[in-house]
């Protein structure tokens, strides 16, 4: 029996878990010297899916968010979450992009790399392994726990095994749904412990209500660090509370000799923070037992349930949950864990809201099925894999064999707007929208999304869409506006909030016109009583109108006009909950106009292409 040591999630698995990831930089710097001297083992404050909330909504450099974190604790291990050869994006990269993120988060403050992958498929992991020891780093290899006809303790042990021998320095069991029973953690534990020599890292969620008792058990066989949040954001969909852990172990064997008043005051400074993220909570965050069924990690469950809210479909999340077993099982029992838990939760969602399953599907899904993410722990589902990607050849190689070296093209592409090679790594996470950072970087007019202030409609956090020409009527005075705006599309006549020479007005917007564009390139505007979200894209109306099947955005326009193409050849490519989605050509013909360009937010009512039959 020995001393347990306490890693803490609030600066990243804590608001992952419960707001979608929206905690801004500014509301955890002034309580870094408080948890700087509460004596955590480490605190993980980075990785996971801050670095694309940094960029993609909060606006804001996650390498000088990293910076400053290290400058404000100076006393306390910074830990990050690593996908191994994913990194912090949603594909594999080429090894020397792997290199260069890993050192360059060590420079930048990053202590402790707790390092997994999707598939628990050790190949992933070697690489990103290798970078953290030849930086002087603590290399913390995962093992993502999951339930399911292929995954048992020997597998698990094997798993451990091979990590030692990559030269880990901890090992953790990354429990991410909750699954992990007491019982089943203690014959784990036991059974990674007589195998291996390393110290064992237990991480739980939770969301099964399981997790405190599957902590205790697994201290108990061995485990010498527990993951914990401070209360403020702890429980559901979080983890165990910091402060019940301590108090259950303080005065036996296992004392932490933290301070529990140290920490009630960090957890009271965090239940305020959180008062300012109230549009990001969600009823599905809680505790809930479907889990051990659906197995939605908890860093999860709160970014699908902003993502179908922004879809303006909440109300079909509970068919997305009792989806995704069936999908998961059809990709041969992934963990769910990003980005596998992304692939299948959107995969799911689009099975839900187009009403047949597989009827679209995500690029990342056409991926994972040829093998490009690693191998599949179980037997896939060949006729899904036949609809999916058709003849196209299955990998069986580690992934990246097939990545030539990245590194140099990703300089060249974004030459000018990087300034550093920070900047670089940023756009080879997310190219689209790391590329418009680095844009509105350099134009000054980087801005995060709105906070709601505490009693706005909810329904205003959500999507909203209209016209760029309108008239407002305000105060018997009609105006009338071009702009770019927002505005709910359910109606003719759409509510704003606007401020008006500094003084909040709300305003009905009336849509004017929409824009028809010919094969010639003319576009010609024409009344409408009801004009498309966003303007310029008529309203779908025949077979040949391209439609998107989920809100989301354009990242690529495949076809030109006048070009031929077959009912299935892919016409645009949009990104909606994260992850690409071809849409493809309804019925063979040629194009004869595009509605719409990279770049543009679109809706399912929207024609995107127009094609004309043959």
């Amino acid at each position: 029996m020995t001393k347990v040591f306490v890693t803490d999630l609030v600066l990243r698995d804590g608001h992952q878990s419960l707001i979608a990831t929206r905690m801004r930089t500014e509301d955890m710097l002034p309580i870094c010297g408080k948890l700087d001297s509460v004596g955590f083992w480490s605190l993980e404050a980075w990785g996971g899916a801050t670095f694309d909330a940094c960029v993609r909504f909060l606006r804001e450099d996650p390498w000088q968010r990293l910076r400053k974190l290290r400058k404000a604790l100076p006393n306390t291990r910074i830990q990050m979450l690593l996908r191994g050869q994913n990194l912090l994006g949603y594909r594999n990269y080429s090894d020397d992009v792997v290199r260069a993120f890993v050192q360059k988060s060590a420079d930048n403050g990053v202590d402790v790399f707790r390092v997994f992958d999707a598939m628990n498929d050790m190949r992933n992991l070697r690489v990103s392994i290798e970078a953290v020891k030849a930086a002087g780093k603590h290399a913390e290899g995962a093992i993502c726990y999951t339930t399911s006809p292929v995954h048992d303790i020997p597998h698990f042990v094997g798993l451990a095994k091979a990590l030692t021998e990559m030269g880990c320095d901890t090992i953790a069991i990354k429990d991410m749904a909750g699954l992990l029973t007491p019982y089943t953690a203690y014959d784990l534990v036991c059974a990674i412990r007589e195998a291996t020599h390393l110290p064992l890292h237990t991480h739980s969620h939770a969301t099964s209500g399981l997790a405190h008792m599957t902590h205790l058990k697994a201290v108990e066989a061995g485990a010498t660090i527990l993951d914990t949040c401070v209360g403020a954001f702890a429980e559901g969909a979080s983890h165990p509370t910091t402060q019940s852990l301590v108090a259950a172990l303080a005065g036996t064997a296992y004392d932490t000799g933290l301070s529990l008043p140290l920490i009630e005051e960090i957890s009271a400074y965090f239940k305020d923070v959180r008062k300012k993220y109230w549009q990001f909570e969600s009823a599905f965050t809680g505790t809930d037992t479907r889990v051990l069924i659906n197995q939605v990690p908890g860093g999860m469950i709160s970014n699908l349930a902003n993502q179908m809210k922004e879809q303006g479909a909440i109300d079909r999340m509970d068919a997305v949950l009792d989806e995704i077993p069936r999908v998961r099982e059809d990709l041969g029992y992934p963990p769910l864990v990003t980005p596998t838990s992304q692939i299948v939760g959107t995969q799911a969602a689009l099975n839900v809201l187009t009403g047949e399953r597989y009827k679209s599907v995500t690029n990342e899904v056409k991926l994972y099925l040829q093998g490009r993410y690693g191998k599949a722990p179980g037997h896939v589902n060949e006729e899904v894999r036949k609809l999916a990607i058709g003849d196209l050849e299955v990998t069986t190689c580690r992934p990246a064999d097939l990545i030539a070296d990245e590194l140099d093209k990703l300089r060249g592409e974004i030459e000018g707007l990087a300034k550093s090679d920070e900047d670089v790594l940023t756009y080879a996470m997310f190219p689209e929208i790391g590329k418009t950072w680095l844009q509105e970087r350099a134009a000054g007019s980087l801005k995060p999304e709105q906070l709601l202030p505490p009693g706005a409609s909810e329904q205003d956090s959500g999507p909203r869409y209209a016209a760029d020409e309108f008239k407002i009527t305000l105060h018997g005075e009609t105006y009338h506006i071009k702009l770019s705006g927002s505005g709910r599309s359910d109606a003719a006549q759409r509510p704003y909030f606007v401020s008006i020479d500094g003084v909040s007005e709300e305003v009905l917007v009336e849509p004017l016109n929409e824009v028809a564009v010919s094969s010639s390139g003319d576009s010609t505007p024409r009344k409408t009583a009801a004009a498309p979200a966003t303007g310029q894209k008529p309203r779908a109306s025949h077979p040949g109108h391209v439609t998107a099947a989920m809100p989301g955005t354009v990242v690529d326009v495949l076809v030109s006009i006048g070009q031929t193409v077959k009912a299935g050849d892919g016409v645009l490519v949009i990104e909606a909950m994260k992850m690409e989605n071809e849409v493809q050509a309804p019925i063979a013909g040629v194009v004869i106009s595009i509605f719409a360009k990279k770049g543009d937010a679109v809706t399912p009512d929207m024609a995107l292409v127009e094609i004309q039959p043959e």
